[in-house]
């Protein structure tokens, strides 16, 4: 979220013309990367690389650390393109006030601008949470699949949806024990990201300002 937030200040604060045009696109184009592709990313360049950090059996080859670490690569360009297009839309004239009272650039950015924009950039950050949560292919991948209580985040684990996969590509008869916890697993998913979209719904409403 910070390297979201902080790539579209850039962009629509402090970047030229010329950069904008160029890192824009781009940003669009990230976000359209498959993810079963970072998925593979994670599990052959990011995990051998934190494996050398820590050496020894602290890490897992398949571990939550690296999957949660390419999910928030992944979740970058969505905050960074939806938060930048709302800093974007604050009209001219308030920055300009701003600076006719003596704000310099920073302050109006952070006390200005930025609160002006603040219902956008909360749905921002929701609907990135959401795609995060809903990740399947990635967390699938990377982080393994063996259903375990741990906190450390070196070891293998299972999320709600990578199970959802293992639970499908076997061989669970219609009815079974195993089959009918695919559908509660669905529901407790679709469940959270239908609240963060209601809490998304409350502050864009909360926090929006319409400008003439």
């Amino acid at each position: 979220m910070p390297l979201g937030l902080a790539t579209a200040i850039y962009l629509s604060e402090y970047a030229s013309k010329r950069i904008k045009r160029k890192v824009k696109p781009v940003l669009e184009i990230l976000a359209g990367i498959p993810t079963v592709v970072l998925g593979y990313f994670a599990l052959t360049l990011v995990t051998p690389f934190i494996r050398n950090i820590f050496p020894g059996d602290t890490i897992d080859i398949f571990n939550a650390l690296s999957a949660g670490l390419v999910v928030g690569i992944m979740i970058i360009p969505t905050v960074a393109s939806i938060s930048e297009d709302s800093l974007s839309a604050v009209p001219q004239s308030l920055r300009n006030a701003s600076y006719a009272l003596g704000l310099p650039k920073s302050s109006t950015v952070l006390r200005v601008v930025f609160p002006a924009a603040l219902s956008g950039i909360i749905s921002s950050i929701l609907l990135a949470m959401g795609r995060a949560i809903g990740e399947t292919m990635i967390v699938a991948i990377a982080a393994g699949n063996l259903p375990s209580m741990t906190i450390n985040p070196g070891s293998q684990v299972q999320t709600m949806t990578g199970y959802i996969v293992q639970a499908v590509g076997g061989e669970a008869s219609r009815g079974s024990l195993t089959y009918n916890s695919i559908f509660a697993v669905g529901i407790i998913l679709f469940l959270m990201t239908f609240i963060l979209n209601i809490i998304a719904n409350y502050f864009t409403k909360r926090f929006r300002e319409v400008y003439e």
